[in-house]
């Protein structure tokens, strides 16, 4: 513990500013301003108090090592911060972009101040990392000859796949669309993350050995049976990608779209895909509409963001659940993460947020949607009722629907090797990440259903540990989570 009064020198929890609304609206850079100062972070470091009982590890499934490393960075001992962040992250770039921190949510300090900004460390020392040339392959130490297949590059894919090829398999990452990254890839806009930070680790793992193959839609091109003789394992982390419908009368209308329809379109012209109208925008796109998203989610503000940068005329966000309390909830207590009001850098932007509000059915012209009718809801005994003479009817020209996923894709390859389902539907395995089909095994939201990035990440670590042992009889390789260890989030 470098400094024993760091928490009470400094009582403010600082962190990047982001760019004004008005510039960063004419971009699709990332909202922050590029730097932030070492010696601020150091700062923000130091507030660490080094508890005896650290609850941040409490958040973190990784098992991330974080007084360790903030004392290291109030020291400036960054080549050893850089070190003990990458000894249970693989890519702390992405969980310090993307990742709601939990761990922050179970710091120490946040009982009676603001907690340490553990996400902004994490992202400073891995991006230095970076600057200082200190990112670079980690080869094997021998090769087995036993050969992985890894089906699915998100980060619980991508986290399993290096793992494995650094314990020395042979490992070859399947991804049916034309890029590597999964939702990172597709699903995230270039302002929450520039689709560079995954080129770079991708570059490095295919250094390391790995082998990527994109435009593969694995039970289709390759079926179920040739990728099992051909592979001495499989790990399915294809993810949760079945969306959540809204089955009201009008859903057939032209104009009403699921948010991964809407997103992936926004940053593939982004990366330069001639998928463009005659205006340079994406297929389906918010330019001059009026735009309603239902889902208060962060793929709710992904949609709000990209909405606002390609020209919409307003914005309506609908949430059904209660609008949050400012403060932390009391039914969330410190060190859970809390329930509380939050707005996200899309919501600074503009459009109007609604809460306790649910969508009756969608009203439309020449088979166009032109608006929707809905209303106020209460919560009465763990359901939703109606509060009587809340109708109203609002216009729309484009409806993204944003309600979460419900499971894993099941026709296909999951169908083709008869794999079990729990009773959530999704991929069943048991205590060593195993599905019910030998030699195959399950990580990330295709097996927990939708979570979080870094939930993704330590189970990719954590099965390429069972993969490992099953293949060579034991494992170095580290574990930070079993299946069962913490309920599904």
């Amino acid at each position: 513990m470098g400094d024993a009064q760091g928490f009470l020198k400094h009582t403010s929890r600082e962190l990047p500013k982001r760019r004004p609304v008005e510039l960063r609206l004419l971009d699709w850079k990332e909202v922050y301003e590029e730097k932030f100062s070492h010696e601020t972070l150091q700062k923000q470091a130091s507030r660490c108090m080094d508890c005896g009982i650290p609850f941040c590890h409490n958040g973190c499934p990784l098992g991330n090592l974080i007084p360790e490393w903030n004392d290291l960075v109030y020291k400036g001992s960054w080549k050893e911060s850089f070190d003990r962040l990458h000894a249970t992250n693989n890519f702390p770039e992405f969980t310090g972009r993307l990742c709601p921190a939990p761990c922050e949510a179970s710091c120490v300090l946040g009982i009676n101040q603001d907690p340490v900004t553990i996400k902004q460390v994490e992202v400073e020392i891995i991006e230095n990392g970076f600057d200082e040339g200190w990112v670079t392959p980690v080869y094997p130490t021998r090769l087995t000859g036993k050969k992985v297949a890894v089906v699915g590059s998100g980060p619980a894919g991508l986290a399993a796949a290096q793992q494995l090829t650094r314990a020395g398999h042979t490992v070859t990452v399947f991804e049916r669309d034309d890029r590597i990254g999964g939702l990172m890839r597709y699903g995230i806009p270039e302002f929450k993350m520039e689709k560079r930070f995954i080129d770079r680790r991708i570059a490095q793992m295919e250094a390391e050995g790995t082998v990527f193959k994109t435009s593969v839609n694995v039970g289709v091109d390759i079926t179920a049976d040739q990728l099992r003789e051909r592979f001495d394992a499989v790990v399915l982390s294809g993810g949760a990608t079945i969306a959540r419908d809204l089955p009201i009368p009008g859903r057939d209308l032209d104009g009403i779209h699921q948010a991964m329809e809407f997103l992936p379109l926004a940053n593939r012209v982004q990366l330069g895909d001639p998928i463009t109208d005659e205006d340079g925008l994406p297929r389906i796109n918010a330019r001059g509409k009026k735009v309603i998203i239902i889902g208060g989610g962060d793929t709710g503000a992904d949609c709000l963001g990209t909405s606002h940068r390609q020209g919409a005329v307003s914005v309506h966000q609908f949430e059904i659940m209660p609008r949050p309390p400012e403060e932390r909830a009391g039914s969330t207590p410190w060190p859970t993460y809390p329930l509380m009001y939050r707005v996200a850098s899309a919501h600074e932007e503009g459009g109007e947020r609604l809460f306790s509000v649910n969508t009756e059915r969608f009203v439309g012209a020449d088979g166009k949607v032109t608006g929707l009718q809905a209303h106020e809801v209460s919560m009465v005994n763990g359901r939703f009722e109606k509060v009587e003479g809340t109708d109203f009817t609002l216009e729309a020209d484009l409806v993204l629907l944003s309600m979460g996923f419900v499971g894993p894709q099941k026709n296909g390859l999951l169908e083709g090797l008869g794999v079990g389902y729990d009773q959530r539907g999704n991929v069943k395995r048991d205590s060593d990440w195993a599905t019910t089909v030998p030699g195959v095994f399950v990580a990330g939201d295709m097996g927990r259903g939708q979570s979080l990035i870094v939930w993704a990440i330590a189970e990719g670590r954590a099965c390429a540990s069972a993969v490992d042992k099953f293949l060579e009889g034991e494992t170095a390789l580290p574990s930070p989570i079993r299946p069962t260890d913490v309920a599904q989030r």
